[in-house]
């Protein structure tokens, strides 16, 4: 995955994490591969002499008119599904430096954005999904969502506790007491965990991981990545 800029020199103990991430990337991509048959498939390419096409994961966009975590049209070109958790900071650098021009590609009707928390993190990155929920359940997902991750940075300690989340949608001026409702309701928790499911069923072990175009790209990659694969799906789509 990328890593925000830093000096040269790494501080004394951020070796380890760096390793860590590293190994996470891999164990994403590896996920990706022999999960779908990546491997076989390459192995039987090889084998007959044939080039075999990257497998095509279109089938996990929804496409659905009430999604609450979705921007975009429902029969846009191009479907973009993102695999985070609001405690990732690369989830947050993406939001920062990416997002905006794929919001902005939505807008004008060529992409359809689907929004996937798989909360890898643990309970306050759960809670955190809730709470976005509730705030979709005011059409005000996005808001919220940005705030979360705001200039790029995560959310820690009571930040993420119930009474914060519920704090932070007070200063979006939504409706708290719904709000607060809506966060622990029947259907915030059916939603997330089958959000999350989706993450498991498509290998997304570690965040971010993204599906453009039906094919998987790993990591907070710098934005040109993600605007020449949304072009060459755009290409490919004719639209």
């Amino acid at each position: 995955m990328s890593h925000p800029p830093r000096s040269s020199r790494l501080p004394v103990g951020t070796i380890p994490g760096v390793l860590v991430l590293g190994v996470l990337v891999l164990l994403v991509v590896a996920m990706w591969r022999t999960s779908f048959g990546g491997d076989s498939a390459t192995a039987a390419g090889q084998d007959s002499g044939q080039i075999q096409q990257q497998p095509d994961y279109s089938h996990a966009e929804r496409r659905d008119p009430a999604d609450p975590f979705a921007l975009g049209p429902v029969d846009a070109p191009v479907g973009l599904v993102v695999f985070s958790d609001y405690q990732c900071p690369f989830c947050a650098q993406w939001s920062r430096d990416t997002l905006p021009s794929m919001v902005d590609r939505a807008e004008i009707g060529d992409l359809r954005i689907e929004w996937r928390d798989v909360n890898v993190y643990g309970p306050d990155s759960r809670r955190a999904a809730m709470a976005s929920f509730a705030a979709a359940a005011q059409d005000r997902f996005w808001d919220y969502h940005d705030a979360l991750f705001a200039d790029g940075r995560i959310r820690s300690g009571d930040e993420l506790s119930r009474e914060g989340l519920v704090a932070l949608a007070g200063d979006l001026g939504l409706d708290t007491d719904r709000f607060a409702a809506d966060m622990t309701s029947p259907a915030a928790e059916e939603e997330i965990a089958r959000n999350e499911q989706l993450g498991i069923d498509h290998g997304a072990m570690a965040t971010p991981v993204f599906l453009l175009g039906g094919k998987p790209l790993v990591g907070a990659q710098p934005p040109e990545v993600f605007l020449e694969a949304y072009q060459s799906a755009l290409d490919s789509s004719g639209g």
